[in-house]
């Protein structure tokens, strides 16, 4: 399996137990990594050309990961 950039864990090195351990009782927290992990996962294709797609929709992809990114930090921070 190749190396997907950008993984959860990756970005939030120091949060990594918090956030395994939140993932188990939180379903809110845990479709939220769901999410980010998905459209990750769909923007590295892109970027790899595995699934093409135009510019346009590469930038929206990667807002909407950013944005994932930020409501994780947010959740992460409230503990």
């Amino acid at each position: 399996m190749s190396h997907v950039p950008h993984n959860v864990y990756e970005e939030f090195p120091d949060r990594a137990q918090q956030i395994g351990a939140r993932k188990l009782i939180d379903p809110r927290f845990r479709k939220l990594l769901d999410s980010y992990h998905a459209l990750n996962r769909a923007i590295h294709r892109a970027e790899t050309n595995v699934e093409p797609t135009d510019d346009f929709h590469m930038l929206e992809m990667r807002k909407e990961r950013l944005h994932l990114k930020d409501e994780i930090a947010g959740q992460l921070a409230m503990v």
